[in-house]
């Protein structure tokens, strides 16, 4: 099995790391996406809800699972200076629980991101999704130096616009999606850098303890500086 120093040097993704007492992002092998996929297979919303705007979540527990596996090593080599995909596993308590991701188009221009994330049915409700977004914001911000983080959800999809609002995100309008055949309201949410500066209190509150990040200088440095 290749040693994980060899795999940071070669591929400098696999090293970033986000944690905050019992909650880590970490990025995703192969055994921690088998275990993710497994648990998507299990549920992650109820069957008459639909939270995604690609219903990937629909069909058997191992449908979903393929699912995600194929989406996953899809996005593993979108990472450059100008663009970026990075899926980390949610872990609490050492669990994987979910997963939480982070984008970016022309980043070296606009330097903004946006975060989508999906979490197991067993861990809803105790207040996981807030704080692993609250965590990916540091990342972004802290870690990496953006200048603004944007997220959205469906208008019916109660719990993601909550943690939106409870992170303090300013409302950015609504549009109408395609979703299974109907015109939906999406919500959309924005963070500028001083916004989360003026919440970072908040949101340190509510991680519990400080955060600690890892390999982010080999990840910020060429996607801040190439061109």
């Amino acid at each position: 099995m290749p040693h994980p120093d060899a795999l940071a040097r070669l591929w400098p993704a696999s090293a970033v790391r986000a944690r905050a007492g019992d909650l880590e992002l970490r990025w995703i092998d192969d055994q921690l996406l088998l275990e993710l996929a497994e648990l998507a297979g299990r549920g992650i919303h109820a069957p008459d809800a639909m939270p995604f705007e690609h219903p990937w979540t629909r069909g058997t527990a191992d449908e979903v699972a393929r699912s995600v596996l194929t989406y996953q090593w899809g996005l593993r080599g979108e990472v450059s200076p100008q663009a970026f995909a990075l899926e980390f596993a949610v872990l609490h308590r050492g669990v994987p629980v979910g997963i939480q991701g982070l984008t970016a188009k022309d980043w070296t221009v606009l330097r903004t991101v946006t975060t989508g994330s999906w979490l197991g049915l067993e861990h809803q409700g105790h207040g996981i999704g807030t704080r692993m977004r609250a965590l990916i914001l540091h990342l972004a911000f802290e870690g990496f130096g953006a200048l603004e983080a944007t997220s959205g959800a469906f208008a019916d999809n109660g719990p993601s616009n909550a943690v939106s609002r409870r992170l303090g995100y300013e409302s950015d309008g609504a549009f109408q999606v395609a979703r299974e055949g109907a015109a939906v309201l999406h919500n959309r949410y924005t963070m500028s850098r001083e916004r989360w500066l003026a919440q970072r209190d908040d949101h340190a509150a509510l991680l519990g303890s400080p955060v600690e990040l890892w390999g982010v200088e080999v990840i910020r440095t060429p996607l801040a500086t190439e061109h």
